[in-house]
């Protein structure tokens, strides 16, 4: 999906990786500056707006053959100077580091100061980097550049070069740390023909202006320059650094070709397997994801989850709506003895789009993508308008970007999916069927807890084909959650589209579950 392993982006924005080297004196020297020039949002749109007019320029890619050699461990070896950070002294709250080239990221961004209606090109100095002796970095040279950066915890903190809240690298990547302290998915910019046959496309940050946070309640403005062969665009992002991070996206896209599939505030994560699939054999640890569901609040206010599969071919699934309230994909499982890692996929942020304006008509997709492994990300989730503009069109979208352990607008009064298990169905006495499944739904919250004791609420259950069997709601033992359970007879390999949710009496008393069966690959 990415071009890049995603381990890579982790381990350089990673909380637990640590700057090598810690400023143990502050230093009134700085990345250096070029001459300021007049700035402002209006100028950045009109830029954007008029390089869609003009034939696309790939980015320039300095000595690649050098740059190629920067692999994974080479890369995370090069370091900025912590003491050298924008704002390490003020009047930013929150400092700034750069990233250098690499084989991931080869092209250098040009990154900007903003200070007042001015803005300051921050240059290159290698000088300013540390490297081992024998890093094919060095060959570099001045001719290098910066490839991307990230904003640190306050200044005010005595630890601060230690942590960072807040990264951009590679393409139109960024990500930021949950309220639980670690890095996981990420968001792009902008996705293009994401899953289509012909290929994706993926535009890129080629500059950045940034403007600091002064008082506590401000946030850190980041205004961005895309570009790539179907369209450029103008992007403000206005970040708070709080529990979590909280961000307001303002983007303005223009368009030299019609798009195929246009994703809008998309997310990209990484679903291995969980408690369910065949692939919970491939390894020794029970789970290993950064996410486990999309969770979808619909423009009519059904609240959707749908657990995240790991498939055997790419399947793209659209959850068509008009208006959404928000979308997101979540790691809802935080029970450490379900994962057994020492990287922590128990911690990792919950991220949750809430539109800032109507979005018409369109579509939540969710693209799945199979992996063998967990340095690849797999998984994007993405409006996709129905319309997208045509070429020489434009498009504009702003929405709330959230990172925080659970889904800030999670209904209080409705039960939540907590797990999906999935075996096969039988009749007692009877060798197990093939062509038979025994599906188990958990849910838990405050609607179930209220019931009175031994009342049952009514399983609401539907398949796209098949023959549904033995529909039951019974209690987990030991616990307070209730599970619907059912059998399904589905002969053949055509997926199954499943749906259900606890009613009663005409009350929903839970969100509702959505899964794709894939007869054909459960073995």
């Amino acid at each position: 999906m990415s071009g890049f392993p995603r381990r890579t982006i982790l381990k350089l924005t990673g909380g637990l990786c640590a700057l090598l080297a810690v400023a143990t004196r502050r230093s009134s020297a700085a990345p250096p500056l070029g001459e300021a020039r007049p700035y402002a949002f209006e100028q950045l749109r009109a830029q954007a707006r008029a390089r869609a007019r003009e034939a696309f320029q790939p980015l320039p890619r300095p000595a690649p053959e050098t740059v190629a050699e920067i692999d994974y461990e080479r890369h995370g070896a090069i370091r900025f100077r912590p003491e050298l950070a924008l704002w390490a002294e003020g009047p930013g709250r929150y400092p700034v580091t750069f990233f250098p080239l690499g084989r991931f990221f080869p092209h250098p961004v040009a990154i900007h100061l903003v200070e007042g209606d001015r803005a300051r090109p921050v240059l290159f100095d290698p000088a300013h980097y540390t490297s081992p002796p024998d890093s094919p970095w060095r060959r570099l040279g001045s001719e290098a550049g910066h490839a991307g950066f990230r904003i640190h915890e306050s200044r005010a903190r005595p630890d601060w070069p230690r942590q960072d809240w807040l990264a951009f690298l590679g393409a139109s990547y960024f990500r930021a740390i949950g309220e639980l302290g670690y890095y996981g998915l990420s968001a792009r910019g902008v996705a293009v023909d994401t899953a289509e046959p012909e290929g994706e496309e993926f535009p890129a940050f080629t500059a950045f202006w940034l403007h600091p946070a002064i008082a506590v309640e401000d946030p850190v403005v980041i205004d961005a320059l895309l570009d790539g062969p179907s369209l450029s665009g103008a992007f403000r992002f206005r970040a708070w650094r709080g529990a979590g991070v909280e961000m307001e996206v303002e983007a303005h896209l223009f368009f030299r070709r019609r798009v195929r599939r246009l994703g809008i505030a998309p997310l990209t994560s990484m679903f291995w397997y969980a408690e369910y699939g065949e692939s919970r054999w491939l390894d020794w640890r029970p789970e290993v994801h950064d996410s486990d569901g999309l969770a979808i609040w619909t423009g009519a206010g059904e609240r959707i989850w749908r657990p995240l599969n790991n498939p055997e071919t790419v399947v793209v699934s659209s959850f068509l709506d008009r208006d959404p309230k928000g979308f997101g994909l979540l790691q809802r499982d935080r029970d450490v003895e379900h994962y057994l890692d020492g990287v922590r996929f128990d911690r990792r942020p919950s991220a949750w789009v809430e539109p800032l304006h109507p979005w018409g008509e369109g579509a939540v997709q969710l693209v799945e993508i199979p992996t063998d492994h967990e340095i690849h990300d797999n998984i994007v989730a993405m409006w996709v308008p129905r319309e997208p503009p045509p070429a020489g069109g434009e498009g504009s979208w702003r929405y709330r970007l959230f990172w925080l352990a659970e889904d800030p607008y999670a209904p209080r009064g409705l039960a939540q999916v907590t797990a999906t298990r999935i075996g096969r169905g039988n009749e007692p006495g009877k060798p197990r069927a093939r062509d038979i499944f025994r599906i188990v739904v958990e849910f838990a919250g405050r609607a179930l807890d209220a019931l009175p004791e031994g009342t049952l609420p009514e399983p609401v259950v539907s398949a796209s084909r098949g023959t549904l069997l033995q529909v039951m709601v019974e209690p987990v033992p030991g616990t307070r959650r209730l599970r619907i359970v059912f059998d399904l007879n589905a002969p053949g390999p055509e997926p199954v589209e499943l749906r259900s949710y606890l009613r009663l009496a005409d009350r929903a008393l839970s969100e509702t579950w959505l899964w794709q069966l894939r007869p054909g690959a459960a073995g």
